[in-house]
């Protein structure tokens, strides 16, 4: 009877999840249809979440008992994510929807491995596996072995799908000291998303036309600014709050299901509505590191009993 009232129990948050997870899902294919360039799809997909987050905070008036400081680690985080999400639309825009959303979602090896380094939070044995296998995974999906890969840039597209894991694990770490007094999620989702934007306008600024990267285009052009519009309302306000409250109130099982949908349904709509066609070596790359990452999240990264206490 127990059993099945603490089943009953998890339904509403696990539904919550699994619904953010299908809705992120279709975020790389937003941005991809908006046709815009990485900083500008980056800016604006922030930009516009603003006003809609202030909304909700404006009606839910939640205790937010944060210092300034903590605060000011939570915009910091934002200034990490918009590294990362300049480098992931890159990846998009070179390799594909699927396989960059892919690579991104690698960094849950990276963090644990800075994790280990930062924390003491020893890796057990899974992580220590599939690092090598993930290694060869990105060496198949590069293309360097192949006669015609899928992507206009696919070695570029790895590059800047490493990056993208690299400065994601930066945002995670960040965001985990910025959430140590467990404010409201809406109000921490504001402060990075602001932090995003105004890291994302600095950028734009750099001379980064090198890497391949342009500037901001602030011109209100439509149909790209319609999608990037349903970008921010989907992905960035309703997929990731419902993620943010459903997460912490389910168990590590299930919040690995609920975390993999994402990827694993992006590669799907990449297929279906972009007609994208990873050739057959990308495609035992894409399966070597969806395994990976799978084996990792659910046996877990962390072995406690080694851990030390932060």
């Amino acid at each position: 009877m127990q059993k099945s009232m603490e089943s009953a129990n998890l339904q509403k948050p696990m539904g919550i999840a699994m619904f953010g997870g299908v809705v992120v899902s279709f975020a790389p294919i937003l941005y991809a249809l908006s046709d815009a360039n990485p900083l500008t799809g980056a800016f604006f997909r922030m930009t516009y979440a603003l006003p809609f987050l202030l909304l909700i905070i404006w009606f839910r008036k939640d205790i937010d008992s944060r210092s300034i400081n903590t605060r000011l680690i939570a915009v910091i985080a934002g200034f990490a994510f918009s590294l990362d999400f300049l480098a992931y639309h890159s990846t998009v825009d070179w390799i594909g929807t699927g396989i960059g959303t892919l690579i991104g979602n690698s960094q849950v090896i990276i963090v644990t491995l800075v994790s280990w380094w930062l924390f003491g939070e020893r890796p057990n044995l899974s992580i220590l596996i599939c690092l090598p296998i993930v290694m060869f995974g990105l060496i198949l999906i590069s293309g360097i072995l192949d006669d015609n890969p899928y992507g206009d840039h696919p070695v570029r597209g790895v590059i800047a799908g490493v990056f993208t894991a690299i400065f994601y694990s930066l945002f995670l770490i960040i965001y985990r000291f910025a959430n140590r007094e467990l404010a409201p999620a809406v109000n921490l989702q504001f402060d990075s998303t602001a932090g995003c934007a105004l890291g994302l306008v600095i950028l734009s600024f750099l001379p980064l036309q090198s890497i391949h990267v342009e500037p901001i285009d602030f011109q209100p052009n439509l149909p790209m600014h319609g999608w990037l519009l349903a970008l921010a309302i989907l992905s960035q306000v309703v997929g990731w709050l419902a993620i943010a409250y459903s997460l912490p109130r389910l168990p590590a099982a299930y919040t690995s299901f609920a975390i993999l949908l994402q990827p694993t349904l992006t590669i799907v709509w990449g297929i279906l509505l972009l007609s994208e066609s990873p050739s057959l070596q990308q495609g035992i790359g894409m399966f070597l590191i969806l395994g990976s990452i799978i084996a990792v999240t659910v046996y877990g990264a962390v072995d406690d009993n080694d851990s030390k206490q932060v």
